[in-house]
């Protein structure tokens, strides 16, 4: 009975050890060994961080540009319009997820690029600086999150 109490306290010990050497963390961190959306990726090289957060910051650029883009032309089928527009809204809905995913790593970092990937999106494709001021402003064809 002893050997059997001692091998479970052992392996408890064992398992708490590799739980705290992993690269999954439940607190913010900072560095480039860590795990964002997938396993293993992107381990340990500084190379793989870096593409990750380029990743990263092109995914919430997208989720923004597909909040304000407008391509569907006055006049379109209602029918196939309102198709379109949910395809486009389950693809966002999708993309944000995965930016949300990507910051429950916890990493600093990727919270950052996270953040300014949103906010240049925006910039670009949902405020007023950069749109033409001549005309009528057009309507997105998702209406903006909020």
């Amino acid at each position: 009975m002893t050997n059997m109490a001692e091998t479970a306290s052992a392996w408890n010990t064992t398992r708490l050890h590799v739980h705290r050497n992993s690269l999954l963390h439940m607190s913010f961190h900072w560095g480039h060994k860590t795990e964002i959306l997938f396993s293993g990726w992107p381990g340990c090289s500084s190379g793989m961080y870096a593409l990750a957060l380029i990743f990263v910051f092109v995914l919430a650029m997208i989720v923004e540009w597909l909040s304000y883009c407008s391509i569907i032309k006055p006049g379109a089928n209602k029918v196939a319009t309102g198709f379109f527009q949910t395809a486009m809204h389950t693809v966002r809905a999708g993309l944000s997820y995965m930016v949300m995913l990507a910051v429950m790593s916890f990493n600093g970092g990727v919270f950052l690029t996270a953040v300014f990937g949103h906010a240049i999106g925006f910039l670009a494709f949902g405020s007023k600086a950069f749109r033409n001021s001549g005309g009528a402003d057009k309507v997105p064809d998702l209406p903006p999150r909020k």
